[in-house]
């Protein structure tokens, strides 16, 4: 490993969300008036997510009193306080560019979906699973 990517590790976030175009996201991003710090949430959809590494950067675009607004931020930026991915939206391509000429209903995407089985498993913790599991090969064995 060279200095340059060590260098880059080091400055790396250790959780940053799986992002792909169509998700839903609420970015916390710090922002600077005068003295003064706070932290400013933009809300809107994820068009477009390039880079790797550091480098890694998403496009979110929302749409406010009529007005289109498309942001860009930084994955490991130390301004980005963190990132809540609301929901995952099912689409093909990777650009989603073709959302700037659509307003309302036309803008919308749909929502990826897992099946119920794999969504129960993932919302409960990995110990309340195993302890089900032993309950379960345990009532078979009676």
């Amino acid at each position: 490993m060279n200095v340059i990517e060590q260098l880059e590790k080091e400055q790396q976030k250790k959780k940053t969300p799986t992002l792909r175009a169509g998700d839903t996201v609420r970015v916390h991003a710090k922002v600077v008036e005068g003295t003064r710090e706070r932290i400013q949430v933009f809300e809107g959809t994820v068009i477009r997510v390039t880079g790797g590494g550091l480098r890694r950067n998403f496009t979110v675009r929302r749409v406010t009193h009529g007005v289109g607004v498309e942001r860009t931020f930084m994955v490991h930026s130390p301004r980005i306080d963190k990132i809540d991915v609301l929901r995952h939206g099912d689409v093909r391509q990777g650009r989603l560019y073709y959302l700037r000429g659509k307003v309302g209903r036309e803008a919308r995407i749909r929502e990826r979906r897992r099946l119920v089985a794999e969504q129960a498993e993932a919302d409960q913790p990995e110990e309340e699973v195993a302890v089900e599991a032993e309950e379960a090969e345990e009532g078979a064995e009676a």
